[in-house]
């Protein structure tokens, strides 16, 4: 890590570094958050922790700014877990591999975790630094953002004593998110039946694999490859063709993530196995060109494999495949209210089976509620048909864009005298917490600000290293600008 040490602004660099030292995986955040509320108690900092787990430390004004109105700012403790299937890695124990490229930032073979770790290191870097003027400041550091925004649903009133909260977690610096999509979680669960495998049978595994994934909000629109949505669209092309019977169907392992790979396992008649081959270059020529502009490295490999598993029947297999094939996915429909930004998707994001059902979990993101409401309905019908069950769990609400926000107006004003630019003002598809901090804080002035990063949730996550000091001016600058209380 000492050459993200070196980089400026130091401060913020250096708190990343040791952030990345730290295994912090969604719901495996606890030895990250004991270490920062260690160092705060080492500061002198308030620290205490909520019935959740949610951090919270204060500091106070600069000497003559204590009657400025009181800052909270936001990130989020965990990160997504995801990596190449040939990298060696722990999340649960190893450090993250972060190296500097040039203007970047990246990781070998996993995500950086940048998103929300370079939020988060900004957020330490305000309590580290005594050299920068604010008023009362104040960090609220969330558990388990990722898979299901815990720490925000767990959130209490009167817990925060701030008027203004800055949330760290937007990925694109030069704009200014002053709402987001809510989301809800479907699973549809399909009970399985098995015989045995029909003699004369090989078994083979096939692994879709090479696709770029990426976050399931922000990217949901580039026309990504989703591993599970191509695999089944294999499978329904050529199952009754050659014979194919299903034994196993896993791909993509987090709902908020589109999946980059997808494996099953399958028998056939010995005397398929050349077609087999042929069906797969077929495929896999299609669908090269259907994704030449975003999908450079597909592949579809098969290999001889073993599984103590029988096959499907024909009925269950036919229910599955019909069920993934026929799963919407992807961009629902285009916000009429806010131009270019999409408003409502889903992502098919894992699938798995075992002996006795496969279950199948999606994530619906919407700007309104009845985006959501209207696409469960779709699954749950799709459901109904495939004689599977579908639920929906895990809702939280969109943010709803207020653009009259007086820390909105301060942002976008303190971007355009520090860099002589405007700054876009957005709504972002992805899920923020903001909408969720509302209900216990309705009257909380809030927007979002972040640096570049791209490919988040993904292997190829990285963050720009100019934008970061241009993210690090604009939320000193901001801090110093608060106004005084009413």
């Amino acid at each position: 890590m000492s050459d993200l040490a070196q980089l400026t602004p130091t401060i913020l660099w250096q708190h990343f570094a040791k952030i990345c030292s730290i295994p912090h995986p969604s719901k495996h955040e606890e030895t990250l958050a004991n270490h920062i509320v260690d160092w705060a108690k080492e500061k002198k900092l308030h620290v205490e922790r909520d019935a959740v787990g949610n951090i919270l430390i204060r500091k106070p004004a600069t000497a003559g700014m204590e009657n400025r109105k009181s800052v909270v700012l936001q990130a989020h403790l965990d990160m997504v877990p995801q990596k190449n299937n040939d990298t060696e890695h722990d999340f649960e124990k190893d450090p993250i591999q972060a190296y500097v490229d040039g203007q970047w930032v990246k990781a070998r073979g996993t995500t950086l975790g940048a998103d929300n770790g370079i939020g988060m290191a900004s957020a330490l870097a305000v309590l580290s630094d005594d050299s920068l003027s604010h008023g009362p400041i104040e960090v609220l550091l969330t558990m388990t953002e990722e898979t299901g925004m815990d720490g925000a649903f767990g959130l209490q009133p009167n817990w925060l004593q701030s008027e203004i909260l800055i949330n760290t977690d937007s990925e694109t610096e030069g704009e200014i998110y002053m709402g987001c999509a809510g989301g809800v979680d479907c699973k549809t669960n399909l009970p399985l039946s098995r015989e045995d495998i029909p003699a004369g049978h090989q078994l083979f595994k096939l692994s879709l694999k090479g696709l770029k994934g990426g976050h399931s909000g922000g990217d949901i629109h580039l026309g990504l490859g989703n591993a599970n949505k191509l695999m089944s669209r294999f499978l329904f092309a050529n199952a009754e063709s050659l014979g194919l019977r299903l034994l196993s169907f896993n791909g993509g392992t987090l709902r908020n993530a589109i999946p980059r790979e997808a494996t099953v396992v399958l028998s056939l008649p010995a005397g398929n196995v050349d077609r087999l081959k042929q069906a797969i270059s077929d495929y896999l020529s299609v669908i090269k060109h259907e994704l030449s502009a975003v999908e450079k490295n597909l592949a579809l490999v098969v290999e001889p494999t073993e599984c103590g598993l029988k096959t499907l029947t024909a009925d269950s297999q036919s229910r599955l495949i019909g069920l993934l094939n026929a799963s919407p996915n992807g961009v629902i429909r285009m916000s009429d209210s806010v131009k270019g930004v999409v408003e409502t998707s889903l992502n098919l994001g894992v699938v798995t089976t075992d002996q006795d059902q496969a279950q199948v979990i999606y994530l619906i993101r919407s700007l309104i509620d009845s985006g959501k409401e209207y696409v469960a309905d779709m699954l749950l019908s799709l459901g109904q048909l495939a004689g599977a069950q579908t639920s929906a769990k895990g809702g939280y609400p969109g943010w709803q864009p207020d653009p009259e926000s007086p820390i909105m107006s301060l942002v976008r004003d303190s971007y355009k005298k520090l860099f002589d630019t405007t700054p876009n003002i957005m709504v972002i598809h992805a899920g923020l917490e903001c909408g969720l901090f509302k209900r216990p804080y309705p009257d909380m002035d809030m927007v979002s600000i972040g640096p570049t990063i791209t490919g988040p949730h993904s292997p190829d996550e990285q963050v720009h290293i100019p934008s970061v000091a241009r993210y690090w001016q604009l939320l000193t600058q901001l801090l110093k600008s608060i106004p005084e209380r009413s």
